[in-house]
This record gives structure tokens, C-alpha cells and sequence, in this order.
């Protein structure tokens, strides 16, 4: 089939200029995406005619069950808004305008993230757009707005998908077989695929900042310029599908795993800070942090464990929490001490904090929504801080992060905070969620458990 001409078009669009690449034969296909439970780019591909002609104006149908599934999209009891007892119907998916843009490793394909909405018009409270849009609303009306970016990290293997696939994900060849934590030669091996992700994401209109290598074999991360907390969720969520993609035409693989193996895990460090609605930054006083910023911080501490669900929602989440490697094990904050699970960083109007807690695997939506949550606690009931750790803070006493899934689900179902900021429905969707991960793993039989009993026991 003759591929269109390449549109010029980059970044964000509009519907004219849309209109105008479609009659001119340079875009056909229009991706309508929405964020499940798990962060995944889900929905569906659209003739570019029938999005300007019908879904524009009148949204599209997708099946509620998008919400109500397992990572390998399984039917699962105990979702009240998605069941067979309801019959699988549909919502809404509103096309957001604001996110329209051109996909440029797809040829004549433009993308843009849908709201979901009942039919009545109101929203679907479990999805993690809408969860996030909720504690942003939350903040405007203090006259705040949240700014965040995300540093996402992967591996990369020179096995394709289905290979990997075939090998069960043992004997993988890494991209890099040392360590490339800064390595501009280690880095090299890699550039070709590194550099069209990164034009890529360029040409969506996600100004890239850097990348570079990491700790583990083959591992990497490409970050991207600061931006308002929803944009920033948005272009996580696709950026994290659009490396895959790029990957997979490559001819290789790459994860966000966690923690593929005994080396350093796949994290996803999180940047935020708050601003008035004005762009006026709140976090700094002159060069010491604002009384709001400390309260804010005192906030995410003193949440951190109840909430850890919205950070860590998967069980391979919570073994990358090891002693001295770079992913925090207890809640304490320090000034640019990266043995912390928040990290202050930046001066002035750059004053931020970083969240060193989340893995790979996080959903953007619920991590900010749940960072909004701590903080505006902190600063309503004015938490105060306790003094910055120093030293190392994997030798502290402060209270450590959950140590599975199951903990982590049951300090969420309890949390008044949770309740509150989110609602009873969200916390019950979401403890559901994790309940049918622990249970599919609990009746697992792992290779650990072959090696160990299969001859000697």
C-alpha cells in the first residue's frame, strides 16, 4: 500500500491544521488514547475522516471493561462500575483538543488523549485522568497549579519482543554488557535507537532535555523540560508506549520493569513543584525553601506509606526497595541526598522536590494525584518538617516503605487521606486492583521455587 507524504506538521495541532493534513492526503489515522489503571496507552485507531466527521463532535464508545481488567486484560470480579452483571457497556471517550499532535514514527498518524465520560456526561471517577484532574482542581482552588516531569529508565536488549518472548525473558543480551552510567561510549552503542525516540518525541511536541546511560546492563533514560502535571502524565504515558514501538521497529526490546534482575531497578523519579495560577513560583524563599514548600514536603513523608500504592502498584514494584541502591527504603527527605525518598533539589524559581520512590511501571496520573493529596494536607494542617537527613539515610530509623503489595494495599484501604482526596469508589477500584495481582501471584509457581525444591527437597 502507498504510505502518504510525511507530513511537516510537529508538536500540537489544531483541528483545522488536522483538517488540512487530512484533505491534503498527508494524515489518514488519528490514534484516540486513554491511560487504563496500569499507565498504558489503550483505544483505538480511527480513519481520520470519521474522528473530523463524527468523533470530534460526538466522542467515541470504548468498553468499560478497560477499567475493570488485568495486565493481561482478563475479565476480573469486584468492580462495582464494570462486571458481567452490568453487561460490559460502554463510556465515552472525549477527545481532549488540547493534546492533539502528530505521531512521527507512525506514518500519517496523529494522536490525541481522551477524558472518559458516561453517557450522561459525567465523569468516570476511576479513571486516572479524571483522578488527577480532581487534585488539580483541588489546588486552583487555593489558586495553585502543579508542575512535574518524570525521569523514566529502561533496558535495553537486542533481542526483539518476541524473541524475548520465546526465551520465557532468560538469556537476554543487553544492549551494553557493563556499566554506562555516564558512559559517552557506552551510550554510542545505543545512539541510533536513543536519538529517534528522542526526535520522535521531539516532533510530538515534548521538548527533550537529555539522555544518558544508567547502572544496569544496557540501561538508559532520555528526560524531558518541565511541564504542568496533566501534560506531563500525558507524554509520560505515551512516550513510555512510543519507546516500545520505536524499539520494536528497531528490531530490539527495551523494559520499564522495575527491577528486571539482582542489579539496579528501573525507576522514575518524579519532579514537582507548585506554582500560583499566575506562573509564580511558591516554593522558594529567596534561597531557603518557603514555609508552603516545607509543609508540602512534611506532607509527602507523612503519607508516604499509606498512599505507596499510587507509586508502587505492581509486585515487582517493591523489590527494587534494596539497601544502597539508589531506590529509597524509608521516608525521609534530605537536600540533594539521593539515599532519600524526597530529594530537594534547585534554586530559587527552580525550587522542586524530587520523588526518588517510583519505578518504571508507575502510572503518571495517580503518583501526582497522590503527591497533591500529601501535600495539600501538609499545607492545610500545616505539618512541620523535620531537619533534612544528612547522612544516609539507609542507616536511619525512619519509618520504611511497605514491603509487598499486600502491605502497601491494606495502609491505602485505611488511609483516612485516601478516602478523602480521592474517594470511597477509587479506593475501593484500586484496592481491588492490587488484590488481583497479589492473588494471581500467590498462586504462581515461580523458576525460584523449581530450583530450589525440585531436587533437593
Amino acid at each position: 500500500m502507498e504510505q502518504p507524504t510525511a507530513t511537516e506538521l510537529r508538536g500540537a495541532i489544531d483541528v483545522e491544521a488536522l483538517r488540512g493534513e487530512v484533505e491534503a492526503g498527508r494524515i489518514d489515522t488519528v490514534l484516540l488514547g486513554l491511560a487504563d489503571m496500569q499507565g498504558r496507552l489503550q483505544g483505538k485507531r480511527l480513519s481520520a475522516h470519521h474522528f473530523l466527521g463524527e468523533v470530534v463532535e460526538h466522542a467515541a464508545e470504548g468498553c468499560n471493561y478497560l477499567l475493570a481488567v488485568d495486565v493481561d486484560m482478563n475479565t476480573v470480579s469486584g468492580y462495582e462500575m464494570s462486571s458481567w452483571s452490568t453487561g460490559y457497556g460502554d463510556f465515552m471517550m472525549v477527545p481532549d483538543m488540547d493534546t492533539l499532535r502528530v505521531a512521527p514514527w507512525l506514518p500519517g498518524t496523529a494522536l490525541v488523549m481522551a477524558d472518559l465520560q458516561w453517557e450522561d456526561g459525567s465523569p468516570v471517577v476511576a479513571s486516572p485522568r479524571q483522578i488527577l484532574r480532581r487534585q488539580l482542581d483541588r489546588l486552583a482552588e487555593r489558586g495553585l497549579a502543579a508542575y512535574a516531569g518524570s525521569e523514566l529508565e529502561f533496558i535495553v536488549f537486542r533481542d526483539t519482543y518476541e524473541q524475548a518472548w520465546r526465551k520465557g525473558y532468560r538469556d537476554l543480551e543487553p544492549a551494553n554488557y557493563y556499566n554506562v552510567d555516564y558512559s559517552m561510549l557506552g551510550t554510542t552503542r545505543v545512539e541510533p535507537l536513543l536519538r529517534r525516540i528522542r526526535n520522535a518525541m521531539e516532533g510530538m511536541g515534548m521538548p527533550v532535555e537529555s539522555a544518558k546511560g544508567e547502572c544496569n546492563y544496557g540501561q538508559h533514560e532520555i528526560n524531558f523540560r518541565y511541564s504542568t502535571a496533566l501534560k506531563m502524565a500525558d507524554d509520560h504515558t505515551i512516550y513510555k508506549n512510543a519507546a516500545k514501538e520505536i524499539a520494536s521497529q528497531e528490531g530490539c526490546s527495551l523494559t520499564f520493569m522495575p527491577k528486571f534482575n539482582e542489579l539496579e531497578g528501573n525507576s522514575c523519579h518524579l519532579h514537582f513543584s507548585l506554582r500560583g495560577t499566575d506562573g509564580e513560583p511558591v516554593f522558594a524563599d529567596g534561597h531557603d525553601m518557603s514555609p508552603m514548600f516545607r509543609h508540602f514536603v512534611a506532607g509527602q513523608i507523612a503519607a508516604l506509606r499509606e498512599l505507596s500504592l499510587f507509586y508502587a502498584p505492581n509486585i515487582n514494584s517493591y523489590k527494587r526497595y534494596v539497601d544502597d541502591s539508589f531506590a529509597p527504603t524509608v521516608a525521609a527527605w534530605g537536600v540533594d541526598n539521593r539515599t532519600c525518598a524526597f530529594r530537594v533539589v534547585g534554586h530559587g524559581a527552580g525550587m522542586r522536590v524530587e520523588n526518588r520512590v517510583p519505578g518504571g511501571d508507575v502510572n503518571p496520573y495517580l503518583a501526582f494525584a497522590a503527591m497533591i493529596a500529601a501535600g495539600l494536607r501538609g499545607i492545610d494542617e500545616k505539618f512541620e518538617l523535620e531537619d533534612a537527613m544528612a547522612g544516609n539515610a539507609y542507616e536511619s530509623d525512619n519509618e520504611r516503605m511497605p514491603a509487598t503489595l499486600r502491605d502497601a494495599v491494606e495502609l491505602f484501604s485505611a488511609s483516612d487521606l485516601a478516602h478523602d482526596a480521592f474517594g470511597d469508589d477509587v479506593v475501593a477500584h484500586y484496592r481491588n486492583m492490587a488484590d488481583v495481582e497479589v492473588a494471581a501471584f500467590d498462586e504462581a509457581v515461580t523458576d525460584w521455587e523449581r530450583y530450589r525444591v525440585f531436587e533437593r527437597l
